[in-house]
């Protein structure tokens, strides 16, 4: 018996005993009813190993991971129903097609979701939140109509990555006809204290089953773990759509450290190097882990918040030592900058090595993928020898009420503005 005919029959024979084990199993279980053996098995139905071979890479080929699907399958073939699955998937895979230009792929991006719009909208702090925020109804009624259009979430480092030569060059795309991929991602998770109390989750959990969820407090005090910021509300739509990620990908968390991260006081600049801190430090660790492993990514947002525009290279140098020192540890190293403000450190001119801001960027914190904010084009990219630079689409209050001005259609290519306007939101927004 040659090899290849050899590991056939080990396969077969290990899939025989599993499948004997599970007779086995079952018929026990059945033994076990109720009076007469007339009553039914709760136990769960058991799962064959071609089945869950099958599930696996049904979830893989439904986030465009063509190639990794049929290596799952090719685990089993001479399988019947696993070479049936094997064909699907290949057929799949030769109707999908390369994005033709990856400089064409828009951002768009959101600040953390306003829960209660009695609260926020009436607060101190009510014109700020109308302009740079959305409601939690607003962005559910949004994210349906983006993922109605046909887009698919995916991550910066898809689009472009350094080839063998250390330049960057666009990374092959494949989707089916009429889907579009997009990046998303997130300014400002920390759950800044001047939010408390104006309708804001407060932070961000590790919930019983292992997910990713909100603990918000309503105005009566009471407090709950849900789905109430963008974070975990993708999750569950992912987890019901899976189609809306490109093989697992999500979005980016932008963060700064002044007032800590995903909700916890973790800053040792602001709350002192003192027990309290390094409790919140520990408890935020385990956090930023399971949105990674949820398939987020984490983003460099400066420590303050700084407008690297106006600041000397000097001041950036400052402010990255301190989230390098109280961020990075948290949520890992990354590749990714979001500029604060949107403020660029350069024209359209492409980042050049004499630009003192970028050599230390790029150099020194390790960033190759920029992000400022142009919501006046549908998209914005530029691809470098050294970096990639994106613009950002916001989304927010400003925006809407351009669109609902008639300024702008760029909102349209994801999503009708007027259908999503949430009726608890003051119109018109206040101006910037």
């Amino acid at each position: 018996m040659n090899v290849r005919l050899r590991s056939r029959a080990l396969r077969y024979a290990v899939l025989l005993i599993a499948l004997i084990v599970a007779g086995c199993t079952s018929g026990a279980t059945a033994g076990k009813g109720g009076a007469g053996g007339a009553g039914s098995s709760s136990a769960t139905p058991t799962v064959s190993p071609e089945d869950q071979l099958i599930q696996t890479a049904q979830q893989q080929a439904a986030q465009y991971d063509y190639d990794g699907a049929i290596g799952t399958l090719q685990t089993m073939s001479g399988n019947k129903k696993v070479d049936a699955e094997l064909q699907k998937v290949q057929s799949a895979k030769a109707s999908a097609v390369a994005w033709p230009d990856n400089t064409t792929i828009p951002h768009i991006f959101y600040h953390s979701l306003i829960v209660d719009p009695a609260r926020a909208f009436n607060s101190p702090q009510a014109t700020g939140y109308s302009q740079y925020m959305v409601t939690l109804n607003e962005f559910t009624a949004q994210l349906q109509q983006i993922y109605d259009n046909g887009y698919v979430l995916i991550h910066p480092d898809r689009i472009a990555s350094p080839g063998p030569d250390g330049a960057m060059v666009a990374n092959p795309i494949l989707l089916p006809p009429g889907k579009k991929p997009l990046v998303l991602s997130i300014d400002d998770v920390s759950y800044y204290e001047y939010m408390e109390g104006d309708g804001f989750p407060d932070k961000l959990v590790v919930a019983s089953d292992g997910r990713v969820r909100n603990v918000y407090t309503d105005a009566a005090g009471n407090s709950t773990e849900g789905s109430y910021d963008v974070m975990p509300i993708i999750d569950d739509f992912v987890a019901a759509h899976p189609d809306f990620s490109y093989r697992g990908d999500k979005g980016t968390i932008a963060l700064t450290g002044y007032n800590g991260v995903l909700g916890y006081r973790t800053s040792v600049k602001t709350y002192g190097d003192n027990a309290t801190t390094k409790a919140e430090q520990a408890a935020a660790k385990p956090v930023a882990d399971a949105i990674k492993a949820a398939g987020w990514r984490f983003a460099s947002h400066s420590w303050g918040h700084i407008d690297m525009t106006k600041s000397s290279a000097g001041t950036i140098k400052a402010d990255a030592q301190l989230w390098d020192a109280e961020v990075r540890p948290i949520v890992g190293d990354t590749p990714y900058l979001v500029y604060p403000f949107g403020a660029d450190i350069a024209g359209v001119e492409q980042y050049a090595a004499s630009n003192p801001k970028f050599a230390f960027l790029h150099d020194t914190e390790a960033f190759s993928y920029y992000f400022p904010v142009d919501a006046s084009q549908p998209y914005w990219m530029q691809m470098g020898p050294q970096s990639v630079r994106q613009a950002r689409i916001n989304i927010d209050g400003i925006t809407l009420q351009r669109a609902l001005d008639g300024k702008t259609t760029v909102l349209n290519q994801f999503f009708d503005p007027q259908s999503t306007i949430d009726p608890q939101r003051p119109l018109p927004v206040p101006g910037p």
